[in-house]
């Protein structure tokens, strides 16, 4: 009968706007929630058709979705690890409890407020644990599945843990006295200590020595350089006869390295190894005929360029993330060092996300399969560090479709007490 279904119409039209009222009022409740994305309520026409030229009313129904691929603004905080997303992608969390069982579940976030807790993860107030991948000891990172979270693990910042890094290069930029190698020179050997990094950390010394070779006659051009490693007592570790250029185009530059003992000299590098006791470091002595490395010139010993790398021991003092994703651990030596990678992750569909508590999402069929990339590389945007993303509600929108959804509701109220009334009226006809 066609007035019951006008009746069934009004019910109908209650529920959906009950529905839409549930939607306004937690994009209302969370419109100041960092990283929550506002509900929509869609309506959708139910057309059940006539009968024999009379008209039933379908009603309407509801669905609910969310605009998950939607960004809110960022806003600056003091906070380095928090982070947000700027541009397309997701960071991946696991909730805090999953750590515990083992079975670190993937979900996604686009910002979150991370500290570390009593065990060194970066977590949230609300107990969602960032992911990333772990470096290698020497800070840098394999090769990991893209298509799979299995490698991802927890992150987790030591601040007990002690870090070192042993010497491997160094690099000499030393001028020799030319006049030292002259005939009437007093032969005067010239000395110099460089600090190194063994392998357990500990601070050691190499002892060069530079001993000029005295001709007859003439200037010979020619030193004697010794390398003794501190760590050995002084045993040398590599003896080299350097021969200097004294032509007009190339004077002062090396022109011959002869390897009495030590690591055969590459003239094409410029470069010799040697073994200390902790291993072989590599010296950058410069190629034959560069300005740069050792020189020859003038009558003054000058160590003009001398660096390496490696650092002593130190403690993690803080810690920072990129825009790639880099978790950057900062010791108090001064030492910045790579711990883990935070990649984005991305969907095709991220409106078909499922939402979980605490600003989260799952992977569903509808969204798609996801896939892990580096920040700032292909589809996906960057991480930025010391903010937060805000919510995407609009609160003066969501405002005015209270009102309409308020006046809709009552519409709709107004339909099934004027089908009551015209059944009231049917009713009477029996009287």
């Amino acid at each position: 009968m066609t007035i019951s279904s006008s009746l069934n119409a009004g019910v109908a039209g209650l529920a959906a706007n009950a529905g839409r009222l549930a939607t306004i009022s937690d994009n209302i409740a969370n419109a100041s929630t960092y990283g929550y994305k506002k509900a929509e309520a869609d309506f959708h026409s139910m057309v059940v058709g006539g009968n024999g030229g009379q008209y039933s009313a379908g009603g309407v129904r509801f669905t609910t979705e969310r605009r998950i691929g939607e960004s809110g603004s960022l806003v600056t905080t003091a906070n380095s690890t928090d982070l947000a997303v700027r541009g397309r992608g997701f960071l991946p969390v696991t909730q805090q409890s999953s750590i515990v069982n083992g079975n670190e579940e993937m979900l996604l976030s686009s910002t979150g407020s991370f500290r570390t807790d009593s065990e060194g993860y970066l977590t949230t107030g609300s107990g969602l644990v960032l992911l990333g991948w772990p470096a290698l000891p020497d800070g840098t990172f394999p090769t990991y599945a893209r298509d799979t979270a299995d490698a991802l693990e927890p992150v987790q910042i030591n601040v007990n843990q002690l870090s070192g890094e042993p010497t491997t290069q160094v690099s000499l930029g030393v001028n020799l006295p030319a006049s030292e190698t002259d005939s009437d020179a007093d032969g005067s050997t010239q000395e110099l200590s460089i600090e190194y990094f063994d392998n357990l950390g500990t601070s050691q010394n190499l002892d060069i020595e530079f001993a000029p070779t005295i001709p007859a006659s003439g200037s010979s051009n020619q030193w004697t350089m010794t390398i003794r490693d501190g760590a050995s007592s002084g045993t040398s570790v590599g003896e080299y006869v350097l021969t200097f250029d004294d032509s007009r185009a190339s004077g002062g530059t090396l022109a011959s390295v002869t390897a009495t003992s030590g690591g055969a000299y590459d003239s094409a590098t410029g470069k010799l190894t040697v073994n200390v006791a902790g291993g072989p470091i590599e010296f950058d002595i410069g190629a034959l005929g560069s300005a740069s490395g050792m020189t020859q010139l003038s009558d003054g010993f000058a160590p003009l360029a001398i660096s390496k790398d490696g650092y002593e021991i130190g403690n993690v003092t803080s810690v920072e993330v990129d825009e790639n994703g880099i978790v950057q651990a900062l010791y108090d030596t001064g030492i910045t060092r790579a711990i883990y990678k935070v990649p984005l992750v991305d969907l095709p569909n991220p409106d078909g996300l499922i939402a979980m508590d605490s600003q989260t999402y799952a992977p569903s069929p509808d969204s798609g399969s996801f896939f892990l990339w580096d920040a700032g590389d292909g589809p996906t945007g960057d991480i930025i560090s010391y903010a937060l993303e805000e919510s995407n509600v609009d609160v003066a929108g969501e405002l005015t479709d209270l009102i309409q959804t308020q006046r809709a509701y009552s519409s709709n109220a107004k339909i099934i007490q004027t089908v009551d009334e015209m059944l009231q009226e049917t009713t009477n006809i029996k009287r």
